[in-house]
């Protein structure tokens, strides 16, 4: 099958579309990239997605993007196909895992209840109707209906592509978020460890977005970071957040390290390349952490293989290699696969396990109680397999 997937994350930067061919099924999957596009969001939408995420955000304007994201996320196909020269029609399935705008792993009190839940936009029937292609989405919620925390779900490819009989391998992605799976040497799946760390990028675009007025997204090249120096005090108060020392299966995001936390540190006279410097500083630290205290112990760490956006930023993957020695620190390009196209290869490989009827979550990575098949499949509207437009 040709599939395309489709992820926007915690960075909110735009829409990935990895073009993937797969083959086979289970952990035994070949899975050959054909293409990778990111289509950037305008900026009225980038800020439509952040206010969406505050809890004050009216019902009505989450319906609205919730619809007009599955607009943007079919064209994003679209667009892809185009630029690779690949026939629309030729394209069997999309998994899409939308835009996270909620997600509460831990059961709280409501109504009575004890709830978790989680609420991922893209209105996967706008998708379908925009293609003409069949979409596979909401992913999480099975595994959190199966008493999982419904992330992280990638675990089950980082198994299927990076699993070895020798040597203790983690796989990293340094998005918003920073997420690891831990797959010791000649492991069977439910010797998998996976867990999100802490913050990835989330804190350092939020600091640079605002210091530079807009202007930047992303400390380029770590060169903020570069020209300031670590505030040891405040990374220690950092590194006494709550949140790291939770035991896995655990699962984090703008809800722990966004806006809240953005402001508490704005709060204080610091200068902007310090303060960028410092939190890039977190990132490495949390994500060295994570690794020291929850996964160490169970395994040795021969290869660290990272992916992600936060793998382009020289200072904060100079610091991660100097807090894991003797850990061989190495980018998922070097397995042939594209360090910023992994997340969109990861759901459309889920994708491909939905429409199969497979599970696809990996319970000692989340949680849940049993496997899971993930995903609701829905069908696109249209008069024959040529009537599609955008």
């Amino acid at each position: 099958m040709l599939v395309a997937g489709l992820i926007s994350g915690t960075s909110v930067d735009g829409i990935d579309v990895a073009l993937v061919e797969i083959s086979g099924e289970g952990f035994e999957q070949r899975v050959r990239p054909v293409a990778f596009h990111e289509i950037p969001f305008p900026a009225a939408v980038r800020r439509a997605v952040f206010a969406a995420s505050d809890a004050d955000t009216h019902t009505s304007k989450i319906s609205q993007l919730n619809f007009l994201l599955g607009e943007l996320f079919g064209e994003a196909v679209v667009e892809a196909c185009r630029l690779s020269n690949v026939a629309l029609d030729d394209v069997d399935l999309i998994g899409s895992h939308g835009q996270t705008i909620y997600h509460q792993a831990e059961p709280s009190a409501f109504c009575g209840r004890m709830i978790a839940s989680t609420l991922q936009i893209g209105e996967p029937a706008v998708i379908a109707a925009k293609t003409g292609v069949p979409v596979a989405a909401n992913f999480r919620p099975a595994d959190m209906a199966a008493g999982g925390q419904g992330a992280p779900l990638v675990p089950y490819v980082d198994y299927m592509l990076y699993r070895d009989a020798e040597r203790g391998r983690v796989a990293l992605n340094i998005g918003g978020i920073a997420n690891v799976t831990a797959i010791p040497p000649a492991a069977e799946p439910d010797q998998v460890v996976a867990f999100d760390t802490g913050p990835g990028n989330m804190l350092i675009d939020a600091l640079v977005a605002q210091f530079s007025q807009g202007a930047r997204r992303f400390d380029e090249g770590g060169r903020m970071a570069e020209q300031g120096q670590v505030l040891d005090d405040l990374l220690a108060e950092l590194m006494r957040s709550a949140y790291l020392r939770i035991a896995p299966p655990k699962s984090c995001g703008r809800e722990q390290y966004g806006g809240d936390m953005v402001a508490e540190l704005l709060s204080d006279s610091f200068t902007p390349v310090d303060l960028v410097a410092t939190v890039t500083a977190f990132s490495a630290d949390s994500i060295a952490f994570g690794l020291e205290r929850y996964v160490r112990p169970r395994m040795p760490i021969d290869e660290l293989i990272a992916s992600g956006g936060g793998v382009k930023n020289p200072v904060l993957m100079r610091r991660l290699a100097e807090k894991l020695p003797g850990t061989k620190v190495l980018s998922s390009n070097e397995f042939d696969v594209d360090s910023d196209a992994k997340e969109a290869i990861a759901f459309a490989v889920l994708a491909h396990e939905s429409r199969h009827g497979r599970p696809s979550n990996l319970p000692s990575a989340t949680g849940a109680r049993g496997p899971a098949v993930l995903g609701q499949i829905v069908e696109p509207f249209r008069a024959s397999k040529g009537d599609r437009r955008v």
